[in-house]
């Protein structure tokens, strides 16, 4: 699928784009995400919730396993949070690391603006036979 194509696809995310995530690259098993770090983003003690967290790096997990045109669906996903952040922008990095017909795993960094890494997301997803461009919106 098309870079352009896919971030169109993906600005239909009504999730991503409430919680506030800003898709900035996208390219076959690749993506990149980014969130402004805003008061609503923190828990009870002050640093940036582990949901938005999570949801940043589950953006860019989905746009690079659907990046190649087939509908990709998580089957299983699991997370690390490293360090805490407290302000400042995050950024989320997807790279495919491993494909066949059915399955893809993906790895996804998630750092702060002074690249300290805040996070280490893994997922895998089922690749269904179902074309990206023929979903329902």
């Amino acid at each position: 699928m098309v870079p352009a194509d896919l971030e169109q696809f993906f600005s239909n995310d009504r999730f991503a784009a409430h919680v506030g995530i800003e898709l900035t690259a996208a390219a076959p098993g690749r993506a990149t995400a980014r969130l402004q770090v805003q008061d609503h983003h923190l828990n009870a003690v002050g640093v940036v919730h582990g949901a938005a967290i999570f949801s940043l790096a589950d953006l860019v997990f989905a746009v690079a396993s659907n990046s190649h045109g087939t509908v990709a669906l998580g089957v299983n996903v699991a997370i690390s949070y490293l360090s805490a952040a407290r302000a400042g922008t995050l950024i989320a990095t997807a790279e495919e690391v491993s494909i066949n017909p059915k399955l893809a795993t993906y790895l996804i960094h998630v750092h702060d603006q002074d690249h300290k890494l805040i996070a280490l997301f893994q997922g895998t997803v089922y690749r269904k036979r179902e074309a990206l461009d023929t979903v329902v919106r």
